[in-house]
């Protein structure tokens, strides 16, 4: 669901600077069509962006459309095993299953458009689409939201010739380049601090979520982690750290996640956690629906201490969620969650479930230490990772390219 807030609307979080930086880059952009591509529209931090991206470029003067791919349950296994491939995991994938997503994305080639002047795709799921770029007069970018550096073979070279059609490939991190032959470019997410994910709660509304979701507003402390239920993610490392937690101090653990269309593979990991958590009253383990922003708002701010437990990571805006909240927020460092998770400064990392569970007992009986990393790491939020900088970003982006289109 696209959201209509204006740029102006983010004028008292982000500055009037900022803002003037970005209608005075959007000037010579007015019209500019860009076509951006994904393929769920609701669930998945890359719906999650556009929603409020989308309607911020249009208010700068851009043309933008926001299509979304339509696919079988066979074609989003093989998506999945292509994620997982991406991040180093072992697959099994056939020469049908390939078969299937070259026939999908013929399928949805009526999502071009001719007159784009920017096809953004967004990941691996419509990649496809590049077999068409020769019925567009655009220029094309793919834009990778996970860490690739890990892929495996069979997964990278398969998708790595449809990026080579494209003119750039956006990574968020510049460790994440490949050998391409096409423009790089270095972009990191970032979230919408006006959303309702992110805006301050109501006392009202606090309590009503709390009540629903069936969460005590007092009580113990309580370690919370919020993700998508994914084995990269960690979830039973973290109820490891937590009973280790347990053992000193009385404290109660929530794993909340949604599911995305794209990803069928969510209800099998959830059922593992859920069975990892059976018959113990102090974890709570929370399916939500992919829209269920204010309730993950809610339990953010509910929360003693954040966890982010992954064991890789394209960028985590899960963790940039809790810093913006001003949340004390363990996290182990691998990909984007180095960049935020500021060791000692913006919060604390660990890799074991052993260093977890001490990272997040000191937070626990140092409420101060807690305060003063949670201070620090909203800041850091503030100036590199919201959407407004996200604008920026990506209007620098465009001109750039539209430099090297002219020129």
């Amino acid at each position: 669901m696209i959201r209509q807030l204006s740029l102006k609307d983010y004028e008292g979080v982000a500055g009037s600077a900022l803002i003037d930086e970005i209608r005075s880059l959007g000037e010579s952009l007015q019209g500019y069509n860009v076509r951006h591509i994904n393929s769920t529209i609701i669930g998945g931090g890359v719906a999650e962006i556009l929603s409020s991206l989308v309607p911020l470029m249009e208010d700068v003067g851009l043309t933008v459309n926001w299509e979304v791919l339509a696919g079988t349950t066979e074609f989003f296994h093989t998506t999945k095993l292509f994620h997982n491939g991406m991040h180093g995991q072992p697959v099994n994938i056939t020469g049908e299953m390939l078969e299937n997503y070259l026939a999908i994305a013929q399928k949805n080639q009526n999502l071009l458009d001719g007159d784009a002047d920017l096809v953004v795709i967004h990941d691996q799921q419509p990649l496809g689409l590049t077999a068409f770029r020769g019925r567009t007069r655009g220029r094309w970018l793919w834009y990778c939201h996970v860490d690739p550096r890990y892929a495996v073979p069979e997964v990278w070279y398969f998708l790595a010739p449809m990026v080579a059609t494209c003119d750039a490939a956006v990574f968020h991190l510049p460790e994440y380049a490949r050998d391409l032959p096409v423009l790089q470019y270095f972009m990191p997410p970032a979230i919408d601090p006006l959303s309702d994910k992110n805006k301050e709660v109501s006392p009202a509304d606090y309590e009503a979520v709390l009540e629903k979701l069936g969460v005590d507003p007092e009580g113990p402390p309580v370690i919370l982690q919020v993700s998508r239920f994914d084995r990269l993610k960690d979830p039973a490392g973290v109820i490891e750290a937590f009973k280790l937690v347990r053992k000193n101090i009385a404290c109660r653990l929530i794993l909340a996640g949604g599911s995305a269309d794209d990803d069928p593979e969510g209800a099998t990991i959830l059922e593992e956690v859920r069975s990892l958590a059976e018959g113990d009253p102090d974890i709570t383990v929370l399916s939500l629906n992919p829209d269920a922003n204010l309730e993950i708002n809610v339990l953010q701010r509910r929360a003693d201490v954040i966890v982010q437990k992954s064991l890789r990571e394209g960028f985590g805006l899960t963790a940039t969620e809790a810093l913006w909240k001003g949340k004390p927020l363990v996290a182990t460092p691998t990909g984007g969650l180095a960049y935020q998770v500021l060791n000692e400064e913006t919060g604390l990392t660990a890799r074991t479930v052993e260093e977890v569970a001490l990272q997040v007992e000191r937070l626990l009986v140092n409420p101060t230490l807690g305060r003063r990393l949670g201070a620090a790491g909203r800041e850091h939020v503030r100036q590199r990772f919201i959407l407004p900088v996200y604008l920026y970003n990506w209007l620098k982006l465009i001109n750039l390219l539209n430099g090297r289109r002219c020129g």
